[in-house]
């Protein structure tokens, strides 16, 4: 007789969840909150809000003003993400990479990771000394969809149209693409391999990103080489892409082993 094994079932924690979303809310906040300001954002009870503040607190999580009674993501959180950081096999290896390509195309470069299926991560940089400075630093949090990454999310990722479109709709662009414009960009990532963003997300400058995949063929990672387009025109879009898709060839093939990683150049 067969046996079959059913997946283990996940319990909800509310309380668990509920830290994650003060801790993500903080994070993305320019200004510190306050509770009432929190509990509404999050639609939490704002003594429960209170309560989970005063413990993440306690922790060296986030910071309190005693003055506005208001909280800030504290500089606890920083030896975590250290520790998540230095222990990533894909950052480690692909760090010194990314500096390799900054300083020959005086590009900044960068690598995310998906966190889940709407956002991705900064989790290593290259910035290089230019008129041009991407305000980016390590733990910044973008939707998943955004800019050349995006493109390249859309491309490689089975993702229902009615869910592509609506999110497509939530994106902020400094010019926004028409939908269907964009959707045959998608189609010619998919046939090149890597994606291009000219002057869409940010004005005047030009973003290119190319994919990496885990065993599954899923792209779990991105590189992103972004420069004024008027430098990387100088450059040629072609000659930094091939030299990106070339560093993600031989990192995938250091990570993943000799054909793991599904063919997506042509």
């Amino acid at each position: 007789m067969d046996t079959v094994t059913e997946a283990p079932k996940k319990r909800a924690v509310p309380a668990v969840t509920r830290a994650v979303a003060i801790l993500r809310a903080l994070g993305k906040s320019d200004t510190p909150m306050g509770v009432q300001q929190l509990a509404r954002e999050l639609e939490l009870v704002p003594s429960t809000c209170l309560h989970i503040l005063r413990v993440l607190h306690d922790e060296g999580l986030v910071s309190f003003d005693s003055q506005t009674k208001r909280y800030a993501i504290d500089v606890g959180i920083l030896a975590i993400a250290r520790s998540a950081i230095q222990k990533n096999a894909f950052v480690s290896l692909i760090q010194p990479r990314l500096d390799a390509l900054a300083t020959e195309f005086g590009v900044t470069t960068i690598a995310t990771q998906f966190t889940d299926p709407t956002h991705m991560v900064v989790v290593a940089l290259s910035q290089v000394q230019l008129p041009f400075r991407l305000q980016v630093d390590l733990g910044s949090r973008f939707p998943a969809m955004i800019s050349a990454t995006g493109r390249c999310f859309a491309a490689f990722n089975d993702v229902d149209p009615a869910e592509l479109k609506e999110r497509f709709g939530r994106l902020k662009w400094d010019h926004p693409p028409d939908y269907d414009a964009w959707l045959a960009e998608v189609a010619e990532t998919r046939a090149r391999g890597y994606a291009m963003d000219r002057g869409s997300y940010i004005s005047g400058v030009t973003v290119v990103a190319v994919p990496f995949f885990d065993r599954a063929g899923r792209m779990v990672h991105s590189m992103v080489a972004i420069g004024i387009t008027e430098r990387v025109d100088a450059i040629g879009v072609p000659v930094l892409a091939d030299a990106m898709l070339k560093v993600r060839d031989e990192a995938s093939l250091m990570l993943l082993g000799s054909g793991a990683a599904p063919e997506v150049a042509p």
